[in-house]
């Protein structure tokens, strides 16, 4: 009996032995199998993931954003162990006890879902991460036995605390953020270690359904997730009796719920500036590396100066927008039943127009309610109904029944006795986006930081930026650089240019160039042709300097790539961008050292590691520890010279000239010295002004998107004020003085009419004293005429002189002679580049 027992027992045993064995070869088979060609985990070791890229202000304030993938990582010893907790109760309370599988979870799935319960992974932290990081979301037993092994090996190749960062930097914890610090951001605007516990327990409700638990849609769903996490971590002795209680009973506070202030609220909107900025690292480095590279950016831009150009330039186009009488609106209208029921606002909040214009104070956006015949009712975001009167809409043609209509959607600003939107209310005032459109930059003449860009009246109504990317024609504000070829060819301010009319064959005719004052003024010299923008003297100019050297003068510049050598390209006609046309102008203004633009001065990598820096200059001695007492270290710029000093201070105080008594008289009224050139197309479809100050750089350009006639246009009269607003306050903030005078030259005073010698003792109005280079000698009265024939009858008419079309100059001899004012042909039509 004892045998036949010990015999079954036996059996019994062989077979459990056996078929465990064989058991265990069919499961060592299996991982044997899915274990090979697995993706290599030790990578996750070196985990770099996808963040977000920052701009900074240069006062290192946060200004944009921009990521696929709305993430800030944090390394897992930065990570407070409140939030570790809570991650852990809330998704494998024995993370830090198992080996990245947990037996008894999966056991107790099995049991749950044999007793009909719900089927659930029971997948442990480190089994989630080779998931979300090597492995696809299918469900299939293939899936699990992969993630099993690499979950295996992971533990033998990372710390629990590394394989938790990998976990709590990377998961989608819903509102379109990653990993637990940007949440935290987006859910209660605070960092990591600010979190309270029911904080925390919050954002551990939302691994498994990111987008199920929204703390307003959601709401209650959401407490009771978090209150079951908060039991856990209470349970698994994380947080004492007394946290507990005290936390279970706080409700959800969210930014969603109104409780906190957006981080996204405190940025300013984005604009032009920063979005160039993504435009051109997206080029320099990539999509991928600009958008998920983590990149710290540290941006030029002066967030006083950004907002002066916006305004300078939004006034501007507002005030050429209204003066054409026309109401367009919006275009977008809201359902006049929604002003019925009282759900307007929602649907307002619907409608996508322009909310980023603060000239003056916030521009709001309403819906028209009822309508007049003296006054008209809107109802106003955030504010409720307000009546608009009838004097408010004078600069319309028509009355309110002839432009408006009931649910028409308007911009509308609160008008106050104070600025920006301040003190008390006086009306409120109807408001449209111009469609005349345009363009200002403003940027350091000695280093290229751009401090200011405005590429259009509003970005969130047009974010296509004028001012890099709008190809316009210059017009006469490229005749400087005619100029400047020619003073670098041996002519000098002084020099006589005849200004008469020219005829010039072409393939597609006759072409006959005009000055815009439908005036000719026989022989001028070259400072007056640049004040008053002569374009028949800039032609033969031209003509005589030979437009080869002149492309090469607009090439060296970084005016255009590739310049024809047309003689209608000396007066602007082919096109450029503002932003290419000021950073020629610094060198002007520099004296004729290169300078690259920039809108970034520093990009630094996820690591803190310098990986771009626009300031090359040399500073060995900044490396030394100390330096004598009162020493500053030397910095070497080593810049390129673009141009002789002389010629730029020539031209520069040519330029000078045009503001004071040029196309640009009265436009400009700052108390410093200051230089620059207008520039209109022909029938007015582009306007500009460039300027210049000791230190600062500043264009604007103005037109319609699809060139046209703009009526009365002039770039003194349309940009002059834009750019007399900005410099006002730029001369404030960044002072300015006079130009430096380059050594190697000596004073003469000349008739700026006649370019005759006068002697050191001359003054008036026609008085200038011009820089010539010294031992050159200048032949005063040689007279240039580009090869064109001036013609021997053109009559001289009479000016502001005698009566008799000449008036009185002294010579440097003393000898007093009479000289012709102008000529003038009254045949001759305007409509030419000036």
């Amino acid at each position: 009996m004892l045998r036949f027992i010990l015999s079954f027992f036996g059996t019994i045993f062989s077979w459990v032995t056996t078929g465990a064995f064989l058991l265990a070869v069919v499961i060592g088979g299996i991982f044997w199998m899915y274990g090979r060609d697995l993706p290599n985990h030790e990578a996750l070791a070196q985990y770099t993931p996808p963040t977000i890229s920052r701009i900074y202000s240069g006062e290192g304030k946060i200004i944009d954003e921009f990521a696929k993938e709305r993430r800030l990582y944090t390394p897992p010893e930065e990570i407070p162990d409140l939030v570790k907790y809570a991650f852990v109760s809330a998704e494998d309370k024995n993370f830090y006890t198992h080996h990245g599988y947990d037996l008894r979870g999966m056991a107790a799935a099995a049991l749950e879902a044999a007793k009909g319960g719900t089927l659930r992974g029971a997948s442990t932290i480190t089994q989630q991460v080779m998931k979300n990081f090597l492995l696809s979301s299918d469900r299939s037993a293939e899936r699990k036995i992969k993630e099993l092994i690499l979950a295996t090996r992971l533990e033998q190749t990372l710390t629990k605390d590394q394989i938790l960062g990998l976990y709590l930097n990377e998961i989608d914890l819903g509102v379109r953020s990653f990993g637990v610090t940007a949440a935290a951001q987006s859910y209660f605007n605070k960092s990591l270690s600010e979190l309270s516990p029911e904080e925390a327990a919050f954002l551990a409700i939302h691994p498994k359904a990111p987008y199920s638990y929204h703390p307003v849609k959601n709401y209650d769903a959401a407490l009771k997730r978090r209150n079951f996490v908060l039991r856990e971590m209470y349970e698994n002795g994380y947080l004492s009796q007394a946290d507990y209680e005290t936390a279970r009973e706080k409700p959800i506070k969210s930014v969603q719920n109104g409780d906190y202030e957006s981080f996204r609220a405190s940025l300013p909107p984005r604009d032009y500036f920063t979005d160039e900025i993504r435009r051109q690292l997206s080029k320099d480095f990539g999509e991928e590396e600009f958008f998920e590279g983590g990149l710290s950016i540290r941006a030029t831009m002066d967030p006083e100066m950004q907002t002066s150009a916006a305004h300078a330039l939004q006034k501007r186009l507002e005030e050429l927008d209204r003066g054409r009488g026309q109401w367009r609106g919006t275009g977008k209208t809201i359902d006049v039943a929604t002003l019925e029921d009282g759900t307007w606002e929602n649907a307002l909040g619907t409608v996508n127009v322009a909310r980023d214009v603060t000239l003056d104070g916030k521009w709001s956006v309403g819906a028209v309610n009822t309508i007049g015949a003296s006054e008209m009712t809107v109802m106003v975001e955030q504010v409720g109904e307000v009546t608009v009167p009838r004097e408010d809409i004078k600069w319309i043609k028509g009355g309110f029944s002839d432009n408006f209509e009931r649910g028409d959607v308007v911009h509308i600003r609160r008008m106050t006795t104070g600025n920006n939107g301040e003190g008390d209310l006086i009306r409120w005032s109807l408001r449209q986006v111009p469609q005349v459109q345009g363009a200002f930059m403003a940027m350091d003449v000695n280093t290229g930081r751009v401090i200011a860009m405005q590429g259009g009246f509003s970005y969130q109504n047009s974010v296509f930026n004028r001012a890099t990317q709008a190809t316009r024609q210059p017009g006469s504000s490229f005749k400087p650089f005619v100029y400047a070829a020619a003073l670098d060819s041996g002519f000098t301010p002084a020099t006589i240019i005849v200004d008469a009319p020219i005829e010039i064959n072409t393939p597609q005719g006759v072409w006959r160039p005009k000055n815009a004052s439908r005036t000719f003024y026989g022989p001028t010299p070259l400072r007056t042709g640049i004040e008053q923008s002569r374009n028949l003297m800039t032609i033969r100019l031209a003509q005589e300097v030979g437009m080869d050297t002149v492309a090469r003068y607009a090439e060296r510049f970084g005016v255009y790539d590739h310049m024809g050598q047309y003689l209608a390209s000396a007066l602007g006609a082919e096109e450029t961008t503002v932003f290419k046309m000021v950073s020629a102008y610094a060198m002007f203004a520099n004296g004729g050292e290169r300078v690259e633009p920039t809108l970034v001065d520093r990009v630094q990598d996820r690591w803190g590691r310098t990986i771009y820096k626009h300031d090359q200059r040399a500073c060995p001695e900044c490396e030394v520890a100390t330096l004598a007492p009162g020493k500053a270290p030397t910095i070497t710029a080593n810049r390129e010279r673009v141009m002789n000093a002389i010629t730029a201070y020539q031209l520069t105080s040519m330029m000078q000239g045009v503001v004071s008594r040029g196309t640009a008289a009265g436009k400009v009224h700052l108390n410093v010295p200051v230089a620059g050139k207008t520039g209109t197309t022909n029938d007015g479809k582009d306007a500009w002004f460039i300027g210049f100050t000791s230190n600062i750089v500043a264009g604007c350009y103005i037109g319609f998107d699809t060139p046209r006639a703009m009526s009365g246009a002039s770039g003194g009269g349309f940009c002059g004020p834009v750019f007399d607003a900005f410099m006002q306050d730029a001369v404030k903030k960044y002072g300015g003085g006079k130009f430096k005078v380059p050594p190697g030259g000596h004073f003469i005073k000349i008739d700026r009419y006649t370019g005759a010698r006068l002697n050191d003792e001359a003054s008036g109005p026609n008085v200038v004293a011009e820089y010539f280079r010294d031992g050159e000698e200048p032949i005063f009265g040689l007279m240039y005429d580009g090869g064109f024939a001036m013609g021997a009858d053109l009559p001289l008419v009479s000016g502001a002189g005698d009566g008799s079309g000449q008036r009185e100059v002294q010579t440097s001899t003393g000898k007093v002679i009479k000289v012709p004012e102008k000529a003038k042909i009254n045949s001759l039509s305007s409509g030419g580049l000036y």
